[in-house]
């Protein structure tokens, strides 16, 4: 048989390579994270992705006033918290309706898990656009990119970004069960007479504590704590969970916490995760950034507009001032699943954590498309 060598082909495995020997090339790096810092995380291998996309899921929208494949084109972005002994994963899920990202309509789907990787999935979404208070805000876009935290007694507050397609604004849900939530919407509606309702604003990670081998939201100076923000990381306060007021500097703006960087992973976003930790080196949030698609402004070790999740440490006697920051990511994409998708230049967008007997399970969208998880087991570091 008569093997011809094609140029093309020849360029892409270059390419291929080059792209892979640059994330193999930090591998070192991961294993150098200061003690503050959680990790490293590894993936379960052969279970991986562990929510992809199913065509045969069917709901009737009330927006639409018809039945939809709610999760037929992709599924990513996903929330997670411990319920009754169970990981919960609550996932973005986006139907075909567009062609491209945020053109279609998404929803949040449940699953759940008794080991944190094989997963059990509702049928039917659990949080959608529909004629109810938030309509104004989520509809027709959607209901994306969740984050979930417990309080003491049971109460689940979900942030999401409420997306009505001509802004994407911070919204507010709360549940006992997680399938049956009750919308608030705007976070920030009446913060200093309603100033920033309309400002655009994503990604809520709440102040949680570990008690008693759950994660439960916390209270600093007597207020609830929340680090919000896509390009660069604001804070906000609460008495209620429900309304938010942003912190503001000394010249009546927001304050700045994290701002991206030139020359690193983070240089084009710096987009809150999962949730924030209260610990005793300070307050430890997991976050996304966006190395620049600007080969100027990037960092050269990684491709242009790749997506990586690093680590801020807060003083939590001062929780609006960064003490610690990682320089390199402590996770990015490796899998052909995280690299491949809607967002090919590569994804891996931690959303979701949990405390799982006595791992540290992370859930994070790969590439837009599908559903990860990495695990860290303190006992083996």
């Amino acid at each position: 048989m008569k093997i011809t060598f094609h140029p093309f082909l020849a360029l892409s495995l270059v390419l291929i390579f080059s792209v892979n020997s640059l994330f193999a090339a930090n591998s070192d790096d991961l294993k150098k994270l200061p003690d503050w810092a959680l990790g490293d995380f590894i993936r379960p291998g052969e279970n991986n992705p562990i929510i992809i996309p199913n065509p045969l899921s069917t709901f009737y929208c009330p927006i639409y006033k018809k039945i939809v494949k709610w999760e037929e084109n992709d599924t990513f972005n996903p929330a997670a918290v411990l319920k009754d002994g169970k990981i919960c994963v609550l996932y973005r899920a986006e139907d075909a309706t567009g062609v491209e990202i945020g053109t279609r309509t998404s929803r949040i789907g449940y699953a759940e898990s008794k080991d944190g990787i094989h997963m059990k999935r509702s049928p039917e979404p659990v949080l959608y656009p529909a004629k109810d208070v938030a309509e104004a805000f989520d509809s027709p876009g959607g209901c994306e990119d969740p984050r979930i935290s417990m309080t003491e007694d049971g109460l689940f507050v979900m942030f999401y970004t409420g997306n009505n397609k001509k802004n994407a604004r911070l919204c507010v849900a709360t549940s006992r069960d997680l399938k049956h939530w009750e919308k608030y919407g705007l976070a920030f509606g009446e913060a200093y007479n309603g100033r920033f309702k309309d400002t655009w604003s994503k990604s809520g990670a709440i102040l949680t504590e570990l008690k008693g081998g759950k994660l439960v939201i916390t209270k600093i100076a007597g207020k609830y704590l929340m680090y919000w923000g896509e390009y660069e990381t604001y804070a906000a306060t609460s008495d209620d969970l429900i309304n938010w007021y942003p912190v503001l500097n000394e010249a009546n703006e927001l304050k700045v916490i994290a701002q991206k960087r030139n020359g690193y992973f983070d240089s084009e976003l710096v987009e809150c995760g999962p949730l924030a930790l209260l610990t005793d080196k300070g307050i430890l949030m997991l976050y996304n950034g966006k190395n620049s698609t600007n080969p100027n402004e990037g960092d050269s070790r990684y491709p242009l507009g790749v997506y990586s999740a690093g680590q801020l440490l807060m003083d939590k006697n001062n929780p609006y001032q960064v003490i610690g920051r990682l320089d390199v990511p402590f996770f990015y994409p490796q899998e052909p699943f995280e690299k491949s998708g809607q967002y090919k230049d590569g994804t891996v967008f931690v959303e979701g954590l949990v405390y799982f007997k006595e791992k540290w399970f992370l859930y994070y969208g790969c590439a837009d498309s599908k559903v990860g998880v990495a695990i860290y087991d303190p006992k083996k570091k």
